[in-house]
């Protein structure tokens, strides 16, 4: 029986290999969808935490993963021998870059190694890893047929880029049109009926390369046009000029606008790695990125300006940044969720720290650091409990994430100084001199 047969009559089996951001929510897809997926995670706390019906990630809730246990179509486990039960196989793992800001493939690599031997004929293999075109050509498609299988007559290899916006209520895992690319036509087409099962809209393209550079452009896109912001706000804060009072002048026009806004850095698990994974195979071909490098280094650059921001502010008090007390109100990358990975917060901690200052966060939704590949020193430090005398005991508070729920007309009563890099303070009244935009 093909996949799009056990697809239409809900016998497939589908696995989901990486339960993270975008791993969780895809496997409970399918099995809110009544097809039993199973998902695959080297880290045992997440499939313990799918057996206890308990999410372990804050905008998706414990009732969904309950339900699905108890409908019989979801499981979780650590055991890859377990990839022989499954009609396809969707990999949800993490591609970062490593210190010389160049692709690190070693997790689609390692999962792929550890995938293939427990591979049958006719299942559907499907990267979903942000990456450089040609990736699932040379190191998925490589392995697969390494192993004995021929891709478009024994087994489907395609690409299918992940597309989540964590906290954004007006999407879901399934109802953003999912793009896909295949090996070979009969590869395509076996992605399409994957993804056709769940998601509301799909959109075949005519290779994976196609699919692979379409997710860089989308996020090249943002990172490109918050470069640009992120410049204009340091050369208007030099001339005086509210460059968010700018950004919605210019919001007005009903075309050729589209309005983006400065910030502390990019976070989260795309904007500040994708572009890189382009330009990095681009020199291959002897092409040289310019303009989205250019981008990369304002952005980058963008944590040390909100320090430098600080220390004026501060000499405006008459103290140092060494041995003052610096609260950062946000350890997540963007507003309302708990997603604390590539957080420019973390880059202030460690600016601060290395001033000699004291410093803190405060995030309602990260309650603890948890481990990181590229914070490790602040692994396990707390959020400090938010009060108006907590707020108070700080020389500086620094509004680094806009998070809905913080009480800012109680920030404005109780802080001395606050640095707003996200003009979160715009609507609240505040004392002359009390805020400074950075």
């Amino acid at each position: 029986m093909s996949l799009q047969e056990k697809l239409k009559d809900r016998s497939a089996v589908i696995g989901v290999v990486g339960l993270g951001y975008v791993g969780l929510p895809l496997v409970l897809a399918y099995a809110r969808a009544g097809i039993r997926a199973v998902g695959f995670d080297i880290d045992t706390a997440k499939s313990d935490a799918i057996h206890a019906g308990r999410s372990y990630i804050k905008h998706i809730p414990s009732e969904h993963i309950a339900e699905s246990l108890a409908a019989g179509t979801l499981d979780a486990t650590t055991d890859f021998a377990r990839v022989s039960e499954c009609d396809a196989i969707i990999l949800c793992v993490p591609t970062p870059l490593d210190h010389h800001f160049e692709p690190d493939l070693s997790y689609v690599i390692d999962t792929i190694e550890s995938v293939v031997p427990h591979m049958k004929a006719g299942q559907v293999v499907s990267l979903e890893s942000t990456t450089y075109p040609g990736t699932t050509d040379e190191e998925l498609l490589s392995r697969v047929e390494a192993a004995g299988f021929k891709a478009g007559e024994s087994v489907y290899v395609v690409y299918s880029p992940e597309r989540e916006d964590p906290g954004n209520p007006k999407f879901s895992a399934t109802n953003i049109p999912k793009v896909v690319g295949g090996i070979t036509p009969a590869c395509l087409e076996a992605g399409v009926a994957l993804y056709g099962a769940v998601f509301e809209q799909v959109v075949p393209v005519s290779s994976c390369k196609v699919a692979e550079l379409t997710k860089l452009l989308e996020n090249i896109f943002r990172a490109v046009n918050i470069g640009l912001v992120n410049e204009l706000k340091i050369a208007a804060d030099a001339m005086g000029i509210d460059i968010w009072e700018v950004i919605r002048a210019a919001s007005t026009k009903p075309f050729g606008f589209t309005p983006f806004y400065p910030g502390p850095g990019l976070g989260g698990h795309c904007i500040p790695i994708d572009p890189f994974y382009l330009t990095w195979k681009a020199r291959e071909y002897g092409v040289h990125t310019r303009f989205i490098e250019l981008a990369g280094e304002i952005n980058r650059s963008m944590p040390k300006y909100v320090v430098n921001r600080t220390m004026e502010a501060l000499n405006t008090k008459g103290k140092a940044v060494n041995g003052s007390r610096i609260l950062i109100l946000g350890l997540a990358y963007k507003a309302n969720v708990d997603d604390m990975r590539e957080s420019p917060t973390f880059e202030l901690l460690d600016r601060f720290k290395s001033l000699g200052a004291v410093v803190d966060f405060h995030d309602p939704h990260i309650r603890v650091v948890g481990p990181t590949r590229e914070h490790m020193a602040w692994a396990g430090k707390e959020s400090v409990a938010w009060s108006p005398e907590n707020i108070a005991s700080y020389d500086c508070i620094v509004i680094s994430t806009h998070h809905a729920a913080f009480d800012l007309t109680e920030l404005a009563a109780s802080a001395d100084l606050i640095i707003d890099t996200r003009n979160a303070m715009a609507a609240i009244a505040t004392r002359e001199g009390q805020v400074l935009k950075a």
